[in-house]
Protein backbone atom coordinates (compact mmCIF):
# COMPACT_ATOMS: atom_id res chain seq x y z
CA UNK A 1 0.00 0.00 0.00
CA UNK A 2 1.21 3.47 -0.93
CA UNK A 3 0.19 6.41 1.26
CA UNK A 4 -0.02 9.59 -0.80
CA UNK A 5 0.08 12.93 1.01
CA UNK A 6 -1.06 15.56 -1.44
CA UNK A 7 -3.19 18.54 -2.42
CA UNK A 8 -4.83 19.94 -5.55
CA UNK A 9 -1.74 21.44 -7.19
CA UNK A 10 0.10 20.39 -10.37
CA UNK A 11 2.83 18.72 -8.34
CA UNK A 12 0.25 17.08 -6.11
CA UNK A 13 -1.49 15.51 -9.10
CA UNK A 14 1.61 13.91 -10.63
CA UNK A 15 1.88 10.84 -8.35
CA UNK A 16 -1.89 10.33 -8.41
CA UNK A 17 -1.75 10.05 -12.20
CA UNK A 18 1.13 7.58 -12.03
CA UNK A 19 -0.49 5.46 -9.33
CA UNK A 20 -3.64 5.28 -11.43
CA UNK A 21 -1.62 4.33 -14.52
CA UNK A 22 0.07 1.56 -12.56
CA UNK A 23 -3.07 0.34 -10.84
CA UNK A 24 -1.38 0.39 -7.45
CA UNK A 25 -3.57 0.58 -4.35
CA UNK A 26 -3.06 3.80 -2.45
CA UNK A 27 -4.54 5.84 0.36
CA UNK A 28 -4.98 9.57 -0.11
CA UNK A 29 -4.08 11.88 2.74
CA UNK A 30 -5.14 15.47 2.17
CA UNK A 31 -2.59 18.07 3.25
CA UNK A 32 -4.47 21.35 3.15
CA UNK A 33 -1.88 23.96 2.19
CA UNK A 34 -4.34 26.77 2.83
CA UNK A 35 -4.42 25.69 6.49
CA UNK A 36 -0.66 25.26 6.80
CA UNK A 37 -0.94 21.52 7.43
CA UNK A 38 2.36 20.97 5.63
CA UNK A 39 4.14 22.54 8.59
CA UNK A 40 2.82 20.21 11.28
CA UNK A 41 5.45 18.10 13.06
CA UNK A 42 3.74 14.92 11.87
CA UNK A 43 4.07 15.89 8.23
CA UNK A 44 7.58 17.33 8.62
CA UNK A 45 8.64 13.93 9.95
CA UNK A 46 7.87 12.61 6.46
CA UNK A 47 9.02 15.62 4.46
CA UNK A 48 11.56 17.95 6.08
CA UNK A 49 10.93 20.49 3.29
CA UNK A 50 7.21 20.84 4.19
CA UNK A 51 6.03 20.41 0.61
CA UNK A 52 3.56 18.14 -1.11
CA UNK A 53 3.49 15.53 -2.51
CA UNK A 54 5.06 12.89 -0.31
CA UNK A 55 4.58 9.14 -0.27
CA UNK A 56 5.16 6.36 2.23
CA UNK A 57 5.44 2.81 0.91
CA UNK A 58 4.16 0.28 3.44
CA UNK A 59 5.86 -2.55 1.52
CA UNK A 60 9.35 -1.12 2.03
CA UNK A 61 8.94 1.41 4.84
CA UNK A 62 10.42 4.02 2.50
CA UNK A 63 9.19 7.63 2.50
CA UNK A 64 9.90 9.79 -0.55
CA UNK A 65 9.42 13.52 -1.03
CA UNK A 66 9.84 15.74 -4.14
CA UNK A 67 7.47 14.87 -6.97
CA UNK A 68 10.18 13.89 -9.45
CA UNK A 69 11.80 11.54 -6.95
CA UNK A 70 8.40 10.01 -6.24
CA UNK A 71 7.79 9.34 -9.93
CA UNK A 72 11.21 7.70 -10.28
CA UNK A 73 10.69 5.59 -7.15
CA UNK A 74 7.30 4.30 -8.30
CA UNK A 75 8.54 3.68 -11.84
CA UNK A 76 11.49 1.67 -10.54
CA UNK A 77 9.27 -0.18 -8.07
CA UNK A 78 6.95 -1.38 -10.85
CA UNK A 79 9.22 -1.36 -13.89
CA UNK A 80 6.79 0.89 -15.75
CA UNK A 81 7.06 4.25 -17.55
CA UNK A 82 10.85 4.48 -17.12
CA UNK A 83 13.04 2.45 -19.50
CA UNK A 84 15.87 0.35 -18.16
CA UNK A 85 18.05 0.70 -21.27
CA UNK A 86 20.67 3.43 -20.89
CA UNK A 87 19.81 5.69 -23.84
CA UNK A 88 16.00 5.84 -23.53
CA UNK A 89 16.25 6.05 -19.75
CA UNK A 90 18.58 9.03 -20.09
CA UNK A 91 16.07 10.73 -22.39
CA UNK A 92 13.25 10.28 -19.90
CA UNK A 93 15.40 11.51 -17.03
CA UNK A 94 16.57 14.56 -18.98
CA UNK A 95 13.03 15.63 -19.84
CA UNK A 96 11.87 14.89 -16.30
CA UNK A 97 14.57 17.24 -15.01
CA UNK A 98 13.50 19.80 -17.66
CA UNK A 99 10.11 19.82 -15.97
CA UNK A 100 11.45 19.81 -12.43
CA UNK A 101 14.04 22.55 -12.95
CA UNK A 102 12.26 24.65 -15.57
CA UNK A 103 8.58 24.13 -16.29
CA UNK A 104 7.43 23.71 -12.68
CA UNK A 105 9.33 26.61 -11.10
CA UNK A 106 8.80 29.08 -13.95
CA UNK A 107 5.13 28.28 -14.52
CA UNK A 108 4.63 28.37 -10.77
CA UNK A 109 6.22 31.79 -10.40
CA UNK A 110 4.15 33.15 -13.27
CA UNK A 111 1.02 31.87 -11.56
CA UNK A 112 2.05 33.44 -8.27
CA UNK A 113 2.85 36.90 -9.61
CA UNK A 114 -0.09 36.93 -12.02
CA UNK A 115 -2.75 35.50 -9.72
CA UNK A 116 -1.65 35.55 -6.07
CA UNK A 117 0.78 38.39 -5.40
CA UNK A 118 -0.66 41.12 -3.11
CA UNK A 119 0.15 43.72 -5.76
CA UNK A 120 1.10 43.48 -9.45
CA UNK A 121 4.80 43.63 -10.24
CA UNK A 122 5.17 44.14 -13.97
CA UNK A 123 8.82 43.15 -14.10
CA UNK A 124 8.19 39.82 -12.36
CA UNK A 125 5.16 39.01 -14.50
CA UNK A 126 7.07 39.82 -17.70
CA UNK A 127 10.14 37.85 -16.62
CA UNK A 128 8.26 34.68 -15.75
CA UNK A 129 5.88 34.95 -18.68
CA UNK A 130 8.77 35.18 -21.13
CA UNK A 131 10.50 32.20 -19.57
CA UNK A 132 7.25 30.22 -19.59
CA UNK A 133 6.82 30.95 -23.30
CA UNK A 134 10.43 30.00 -23.98
CA UNK A 135 9.95 26.66 -22.22
CA UNK A 136 6.75 26.05 -24.17
CA UNK A 137 8.77 26.67 -27.31
CA UNK A 138 11.27 24.01 -26.28
CA UNK A 139 8.42 21.60 -25.61
CA UNK A 140 6.74 22.50 -28.91
CA UNK A 141 9.86 21.73 -30.93
CA UNK A 142 10.28 18.41 -29.16
CA UNK A 143 6.64 17.42 -29.69
CA UNK A 144 6.91 18.19 -33.40
CA UNK A 145 9.24 15.18 -33.49
CA UNK A 146 7.46 12.78 -31.15
CA UNK A 147 3.96 12.00 -29.88
CA UNK A 148 5.32 11.97 -26.33
CA UNK A 149 8.06 13.99 -24.70
CA UNK A 150 10.73 11.30 -24.39
CA UNK A 151 9.60 8.95 -27.16
CA UNK A 152 7.15 6.56 -25.51
CA UNK A 153 4.67 7.70 -22.86
CA UNK A 154 6.62 7.99 -19.62
CA UNK A 155 7.00 9.77 -16.31
CA UNK A 156 8.31 12.75 -18.30
CA UNK A 157 4.81 13.25 -19.74
CA UNK A 158 3.17 12.65 -16.37
CA UNK A 159 5.40 15.28 -14.76
CA UNK A 160 4.80 17.94 -17.40
CA UNK A 161 1.11 17.44 -18.09
CA UNK A 162 -0.45 19.04 -14.96
CA UNK A 163 1.68 22.16 -15.39
CA UNK A 164 1.03 22.65 -19.10
CA UNK A 165 -2.65 21.88 -18.53
CA UNK A 166 -2.75 24.93 -16.23
CA UNK A 167 -2.16 27.29 -19.18
CA UNK A 168 -5.62 28.82 -18.90
CA UNK A 169 -5.14 29.60 -15.20
CA UNK A 170 -1.77 31.12 -16.07
CA UNK A 171 -3.41 33.20 -18.81
CA UNK A 172 -1.04 31.79 -21.43
CA UNK A 173 -2.10 31.51 -25.08
CA UNK A 174 -1.29 28.07 -26.48
CA UNK A 175 -2.20 28.92 -30.09
CA UNK A 176 1.48 29.32 -31.10
CA UNK A 177 2.16 25.79 -29.80
CA UNK A 178 -0.08 23.42 -31.81
CA UNK A 179 2.01 20.31 -31.13
CA UNK A 180 1.87 20.98 -27.40
CA UNK A 181 -1.90 21.39 -27.68
CA UNK A 182 -2.20 18.05 -29.50
CA UNK A 183 -0.03 16.42 -26.84
CA UNK A 184 -2.23 17.88 -24.11
CA UNK A 185 -5.28 16.37 -25.78
CA UNK A 186 -3.56 13.03 -26.34
CA UNK A 187 -2.36 12.67 -22.75
CA UNK A 188 -5.56 14.15 -21.32
CA UNK A 189 -7.63 11.42 -22.96
CA UNK A 190 -6.01 8.74 -20.83
CA UNK A 191 -8.43 7.58 -18.09
CA UNK A 192 -5.67 7.47 -15.46
CA UNK A 193 -4.73 11.06 -16.22
CA UNK A 194 -8.33 12.19 -15.92
CA UNK A 195 -8.68 10.41 -12.57
CA UNK A 196 -5.38 11.68 -11.17
CA UNK A 197 -6.12 15.24 -12.20
CA UNK A 198 -9.42 15.08 -10.31
CA UNK A 199 -7.88 14.00 -7.00
CA UNK A 200 -9.45 15.63 -3.92
CA UNK A 201 -12.33 17.03 -5.97
CA UNK A 202 -15.97 15.89 -6.05
CA UNK A 203 -15.34 14.41 -9.51
CA UNK A 204 -12.68 12.00 -8.24
CA UNK A 205 -13.59 8.34 -8.69
CA UNK A 206 -10.92 5.65 -8.45
CA UNK A 207 -10.92 1.88 -8.14
CA UNK A 208 -7.41 1.99 -6.65
CA UNK A 209 -7.63 4.76 -4.05
CA UNK A 210 -8.55 3.35 -0.65
CA UNK A 211 -9.88 6.48 1.01
CA UNK A 212 -9.17 10.00 2.13
CA UNK A 213 -7.71 11.06 5.46
CA UNK A 214 -9.03 14.57 6.02
CA UNK A 215 -7.45 14.87 9.45
CA UNK A 216 -3.95 13.74 8.52
CA UNK A 217 -2.37 16.88 9.97
CA UNK A 218 -3.66 15.82 13.40
CA UNK A 219 -3.10 12.05 13.45
CA UNK A 220 -3.53 9.91 16.51
CA UNK A 221 -0.50 9.47 18.78
CA UNK A 222 1.22 12.44 17.13
CA UNK A 223 2.59 10.57 14.11
CA UNK A 224 1.65 9.85 10.53
CA UNK A 225 1.39 6.27 9.42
Amino acid sequence: MIHLYTYTTPNGRKPAILLEEMGLPYTIHKIDLSQGEQFTPAFVSLNPNSKIPTIKDEDTGVSVFESGAILIYLAEKTGKFLPTQVAPRAQVMAWLMFQMAGVGPMFGQLGHFRRSAPEPIDYAIHRYEQETLRLLGVLERRLQESDFIAGDYSIADIAAYPWVAAYDYLEVNLDPYPSAQTWLERVGQRPAVQTGMAILTPEFKSEFAQGTEEQVAHPRNGSIS
